[in-house]
């Protein structure tokens, strides 16, 4: 246990060290958890820990590749052993391989960039959240945030009217359609239990896959997923969010 406090909140995010994913970390330490900021290398998530300690706030690191099967395992028996639970779990860990947003290429995508797309912003995830579920169920609020996208909504994608109609990456939002499956298929096997799952849209948030002409900063980016972390016992479950909003799936 943390210093003895049985009932502290633990959060694991994954690929947190950096971004979107470390401002998240940052806001719910802010929120009075302990967070676990996840990263393929422990020095990356060491120093990213580190500047959130300096600002007072909770925070260790975790070695954690979400494509390798020993590493998953390795990592929910630590949180097992040191905590014995886990309240919130943010899959957020993700690649854009596709190239470019503004193209349509479900015709010439190559068979290794969709493998290695559903390989880490797909079953990866799936394989973590499996995983660590024991532990969550042991959160008397466990929550389950499944970074999705706005790409992975099928109805704006056939909509010719919606805004997102021309940004056709086949392999980036077919794999964010299957998160978004995978959040409605989790929800429902969870609806007996205290634990919430929800699929989170952040926005277009000026990151390294945003780019500098993102509409939203880092801070804004990161509440829709604090925000679906931090339900209460009576919000809602296997939903898809940005600020509160649903967003069509």
């Amino acid at each position: 246990m943390v210093n003895g406090e049985s009932n502290a909140k633990v959060a694991l995010i994954t690929g947190a060290n950096k971004g979107l994913r470390l401002e998240m970390s940052r806001q719910l330490a802010q929120h009075g958890l302990t967070v676990l900021i996840a990263a393929r290398k422990l020095q990356a998530a060491e120093e990213a820990a580190t500047i959130l300690k300096n600002e007072g706030l909770k925070a260790q690191a975790i070695a954690l590749d979400v494509n390798d099967s020993a590493q998953i395992q390795a990592a929910a028996q630590e949180i097992g052993d040191q905590f014995g639970k886990l309240d919130v779990l943010i899959n957020n860990a993700g690649v854009m391989l596709d190239g470019e947003w503004a193209i349509s290429n479900a015709s010439s995508v190559s068979m290794d960039t969709l493998r290695k797309t559903f390989d880490t912003n797909f079953f990866a995830l799936v394989e973590v959240t499996q995983a660590l579920l024991p532990l969550i169920l042991k959160s008397q609020s466990g929550r389950i945030v499944n970074m999705a996208s706005i790409e992975g909504s099928l109805a704006l994608h056939a909509d010719p009217n919606s805004f997102i109609y021309d940004s056709k990456p086949f392999a980036y939002n077919a794999s964010k359609a299957a998160v978004n499956s995978f959040t409605v298929h989790l929800a429902h096997a969870l609806r007996n239990t205290p634990v919430k799952v929800n699929s989170a849209h952040p926005g277009w948030v000026k990151t390294e896959l945003g780019g500098e002409g993102a509409m939203m900063d880092i801070t804004e980016g990161a509440k829709t997923g604090v925000q679906l972390a931090t339900l209460p016992d009576d919000g809602v479950s296997g939903g898809f969010f940005h600020l509160g909003q649903p967003v069509p799936w």
